[in-house]
């Protein structure tokens, strides 16, 4: 069996990192295979490092990599890509809520030679608010229509890949990463495997209802120029919408006789289109912003401390 490499971001898991090493370790040793597992601490501020340390010491196939600061778990993502060595790569979430039962029959789906990656989903949202689940459908409705990514709803980030899928993601080098998109979007043989709804074993979520609605915007700003395409066409409606009611005007005033009076439906008409221009000018400012940060070429992540002597520490 080939070698197989996990990724496993951490920002402020103190409490779960021993519970995923013993789960996941028992279940790699039952596959009887070689293995590593690629700890990026994303500058958390518990002790979270200090466990990594501790594991480490004890067990020869755990790295970790541990960043200067926190950079977003797409940054630790992309670091662990950046720094396996394995056949077989997967990114797993320290929490629990990816199942370590389930990589034998991913392993097993790779090994039949139909795919190139193995990708994991949801099928159900036990535990989730309603409104929460319900805005993160229609996330999933709204990019696949409005993009070439191609996001299966319910899509977790937990997916075991061939490694020359996972050096094709690492060419895809921008900045502005919104892994999701990027395993859609470079295509490959995926199969789908779905499962239930895992519960996070200790804390709560890192992510925010605001910070899943700007992580949101950020795969469509990443993914599409239809905000764009929105904006000219908002335009040029209210341009045509503005023309039809000067019309309007004019022929009341020259058949009825009728002035056309009252500063508030003017001043209701002024704020409204105020409001549609810097809507427009908000969407295309999200796209000056985002080449913005591209063009200024700063690294994704950079790794103050490694127990691996060779890595790849500013990328």
């Amino acid at each position: 069996m080939k070698k197989i490499s996990l990724i496993i971001p951490c920002y402020n898991e103190q409490e779960t990192v021993p519970l995923f090493y013993a789960e996941t370790s028992s279940v790699l040793k039952s596959m009887d295979c070689e293995y590593e597992l690629v700890f990026v601490n994303d500058g958390s501020s518990d002790n979270t490092l200090i466990e990594l340390k501790r594991l480490a010491e004890k067990d020869e196939h755990i790295t970790y990599l541990s960043f200067s600061r926190n950079f977003g778990k797409e940054a630790a993502m992309y670091a662990g890509f950046c720094n396996v060595t394995g056949d077989y790569v997967a990114v797993m979430d320290a929490d629990m809520q990816d199942p370590p039962a389930l990589l034998p029959r991913m392993v097993e789906l790779l090994e039949s030679g139909e795919y190139d990656s193995v990708a994991t989903r949801r099928v159900s949202r036990k535990g989730e608010s309603p409104v929460r689940s319900w805005f993160a459908r229609r996330f999933y409705q709204l990019i696949n229509r409005i993009s070439d990514a191609d996001i299966v709803d319910g899509a977790r980030d937990f997916r075991l890949m061939r490694k020359e899928m996972v050096d094709v993601i690492i060419e895809m080098s921008e900045y502005n990463r919104f892994s999701k998109g990027i395993f859609g979007w470079i295509g490959f043989r995926t199969c789908w495997l779905p499962y239930e709804n895992v519960e996070r074993t200790f804390g709560r979520s890192k992510w925010s209802f605001w910070k899943l609605c700007k992580y949101a915007i950020d795969g469509i700003v990443n993914f599409s120029q239809v905000p764009l395409s929105i904006a000219s066409w908002g335009g040029i409606s209210m341009t045509v919408i503005s023309f039809l009611f000067l019309l309007a005007i004019v022929i009341r005033k020259l058949v009825f006789g009728d002035p056309v009076a009252g500063w508030p439906s003017l001043a209701c008409i002024i704020i409204f289109i105020g409001g549609i221009q810097l809507f427009c000018m908000g969407i295309m400012g999200q796209y000056i912003a985002k080449t913005y940060m591209e063009t200024k070429h700063r690294p994704h992540y950079i790794i103050s401390e490694s127990n691996r002597k060779e890595v790849k520490a500013i990328k």
